[in-house]
């Protein structure tokens, strides 16, 4: 098969792109969902055991409110804050062996910010890190370039505006893609994906959604994914799921490859793949499961659909598919392990408390969050089985943990846990 110039340009910057987050992986958590963007990580020295008292490296006040997932790059540790009414937004620098903050940023000032939920912030949004900068987004309040190094402010936008509806408010993270930073708007007013460079904050493309949301009530045309980059018989593709549909696009370009028509919205977890398959969440008051076959050009909703699952999947923790099963866990604590081929159900169960943060995969171990502080280790496998149960003293934790190293990075409500085995070598 022949491919044109542009397509194995496409190629080789994916290719770099993977091979480049495979790379980081002990080091580096870059994203949410970590270096592969699926919750996996080649961490074989994770902590299993920790409280207050034990294995609790520091614990850093951090000021505000957020539930940004920290990000983590060589000795630095960040995260997003703001006040509880929105007016100013700020990005937290911390060194990572110390807990120290280094740099407390004041980037924008909020005028009229809409009412949130209880249960959200104004800094939700995950943000991204390189080798130079970080990249924070708090949706419609503002997105910045820092260097990484000095925090000084390399680019702003303001324009990448939405109607995040009152009541809900912002929660799509962005994504890096070789020069290239892009992020999901899905508002109740526009509905689009937006690629800036990532050096000078200029639009290289924009793309509308391609939904038909003329007869859809405005709020069911929000979302709050974000998208994620796969590969299927040599294409890089950008998936992207949001109210109504989900799509690929050309990550260089923008252009649409496929889209998947569906009736949800408020999508919030991140797609994941395998085995030829696309595994996304769909709606939030109802959520599904489809698992969505690779390949394909244009509307694949009559011929694509592999097979979906309605019963207690998650409205906002992402799915984590290990091997040849898929592990979910919904709000109510309600954890269903599927096999991923075919979406038979292999066992169901409950933990207890109410679920957001996303799950982890490390040293052949599941790591899973509730909102309550309580961390569940599970052994991936045809049944059920708790290793251990570790509870930390705060009473909130929302936001997926970060792994760099030996080392788990816990946010909770108030303050940012590093957790590590301490009769092992700190990094």
């Amino acid at each position: 098969m022949m491919y044109s110039r542009s397509t194995c340009l496409i190629l080789i910057q994916g290719i770099f792109f993977l091979l480049s987050n495979s790379a980081l992986a002990q080091t580096n958590w870059n994203q949410f969902r970590g270096p592969n963007s699926d919750g996996h990580i080649d961490a074989p020295d994770l902590p299993q055991d920790w409280n207050e008292d034990k294995n609790i490296v520091w614990k850093t006040a951090i000021h505000d409110r957020g539930w940004s997932s920290p990000v983590v790059w060589d000795d630095q540790v960040w995260v997003t804050t703001a006040k509880l009414d929105g007016t100013n937004l700020y990005a937290v620098c911390l060194n990572k062996k110390t807990g120290r903050v280094i740099h407390d940023k004041h980037l924008f000032d909020v005028g009229n910010a809409q009412p949130i939920a209880a249960d959200n912030s104004y800094a939700t949004p995950t943000s991204v890190i390189d080798e130079k900068h970080v990249y924070v987004h708090y949706g419609t309040y503002g997105t910045a370039c820092l260097n990484r190094k000095t925090a000084e402010v390399v680019w702003t936008r303001r324009d990448l505006n939405c109607d995040h509806e009152a009541g809900a408010g912002p929660a799509s993270s962005p994504m890096l893609f070789g020069e290239l930073f892009i992020v999901n708007v899905d508002g109740r007013d526009v509905q689009y994906v937006v690629a800036l460079n990532k050096n000078t904050g200029k639009t290289v493309w924009k793309t509308d959604r391609s939904a038909d949301f003329t007869d859809v009530p405005v709020h069911k045309r929000k979302a709050y994914s974000m998208p994620s980059l796969i590969e299927n018989a040599g294409e890089l593709q950008l998936v992207s799921n949001g109210a109504q549909g989900c799509y690929a696009y050309n990550p260089q370009t923008g252009e649409e490859l496929w889209k998947i028509k569906h009736h949800g919205f408020s999508n919030a977890p991140r797609p994941v793949s395998g085995h030829g398959l696309l595994f996304t969440t769909v709606d939030r008051d109802n959520p599904q499961l489809w698992a969505i076959r690779l390949g394909g050009k244009g509307d694949l909703s009559d011929s694509h659909i592999a097979w979906k699952e309605t019963a207690a999947m998650p409205p906002r923790c992402s799915p984590l598919l290990v091997d040849d099963l898929l592990y979910l866990i919904n709000r109510l604590g309600i954890i269903t392990c599927l096999e991923a081929k075919s979406g038979e159900q292999v066992w169901k169960s409950r933990l207890p408390g109410s679920y957001s943060a996303s799950p982890i995969h490390a040293n052949g171990q599941i790591y899973v969050f509730n909102e309550d502080a309580i961390s569940f280790i599970l052994k991936p496998g045809r049944e059920l089985k708790i290793t251990h149960e570790n509870k930390l003293a705060e009473d909130i934790l929302v936001a997926t943990p970060a792994v760099s190293g030996k080392a788990l990075f816990i946010r909770t409500e108030n303050h940012l846990y590093r957790i590590e085995n301490l009769d092992l070598d700190s990094k």
